[in-house]
């Protein structure tokens, strides 16, 4: 008898741990990567705030540069149906350029972004004498889906994006570039079988993997541990999203790149730790450079120096276009 209570007492728990398991999961998952749900951690949130390195004159007028551009320059639409069985409709906006001569530049928002949020990328290209590609990634902007990839499926659809622009331009060369969530598409890009199209890579600001920036902001939210609400995430994520977040990483696919790459993060990056720069820096085996952008936060980079920034970036591009 006292075997039998203990067994269904043994069963209650067992079924009360899985439920409280799954309710951690389903609530992190959504709070993190349910892209119809409002992402109001970000409003507010002290490591975003602009830093005292930017300087508001030299801020202004790189706006108003963007706004004059985005004036002036109206892009076309271009959309691609996603090769997964979800056959999301992916949207993009293209600026062609009449000086391009078969440069092409892919620019990549961040987290809970858009394409339209990458002018000041856009610009600096198309000025350059770029065509210019700038998706939004799934569950962003005009594109379907109804979860945040965090770069993991999004690299999948960056193939497409790069097949399309071969398509256009058999003799294309193409640079990608990505900023945060942007960065870490690029990067987990970078492991994929390329086309030798794609000649040069310039991450900013991007995280070394997924669980290690949901773990760093996890403690710095919540004050939680990683085990077991990441373990719990991961579980849900896998059923929600079709990938897992401790399989989605930015420094094994650096590892097996072959694509030159640039680099660049603000040493007072407290969003994505500036200390994952040398995590990804460190595993990359190709001809490789590092800008550190001192003062500078999370996405600031281009922002605190962009004389700098944009001088490191042509130095590093131009070598290989």
């Amino acid at each position: 008898m006292k075997k039998k209570k203990f067994i269904i007492v043994l069963s209650i728990v067992v079924v009360l741990l899985v439920v409280a398991y799954g309710a951690v999961g389903n609530y992190f998952y959504n709070f993190a990567l349910n892209a119809q749900e409002e992402k109001d951690f970000l409003e507010g949130n002290e490591h975003l705030q602009e830093s005292e390195a930017v300087v508001a004159s030299v801020a202004e007028a790189e706006d108003w540069a963007d706004e004059e551009f985005a004036k002036e320059n109206e892009p076309s639409d271009l959309t691609i149906v996603s090769q997964d069985d979800l056959e999301l409709a992916l949207h993009a906006d293209v600026y062609e350029n009449d000086e391009a001569n078969h440069k092409w530049a892919i620019v990549t928002h961040g987290y809970s972004g858009r394409a339209s949020h990458m002018t000041r990328w856009v610009r600096n290209f198309h000025d350059k004498g770029y065509n210019v590609l700038a998706p939004d990634l799934r569950g962003h902007g005009e594109s379907e889906g109804n979860y945040i990839g965090m770069g993991w499926h999004d690299r999948l659809d960056m193939l497409q994006w790069i097949d399309e622009i071969i398509q256009k331009d058999s003799e294309a060369e193409i640079v990608l570039l990505g900023v945060s969530m942007g960065g870490a598409t690029v990067m987990m890009t970078s492991g994929e079988e390329l086309p030798s199209n794609v000649k040069v890579i310039v991450e900013d600001c991007g995280y070394s993997t997924v669980s290690g920036v949901f773990t760093y902001q996890l403690k710095d939210l919540f004050n939680l541990p990683e085990f077991p609400v990441i373990n719990a995430a991961d579980t849900v994520a896998k059923m929600r999203a079709g990938y897992g977040l401790y399989e989605a990483s930015a420094v094994e696919q650096v590892a097996k790149s072959k694509t030159p790459m640039l680099f660049i993060h603000g040493d007072q990056d407290s969003f994505v730790p500036y200390e994952m720069l040398d995590e990804v820096y460190e595993a990359a085996q190709v001809e490789k450079e590092k800008l550190v952008i001192e003062g500078a936060g999370h996405g600031e980079a281009v922002t605190v120096n962009p004389a700098l920034y944009w001088n490191t970036v042509w130095g590093f591009v131009d070598k290989y276009m």
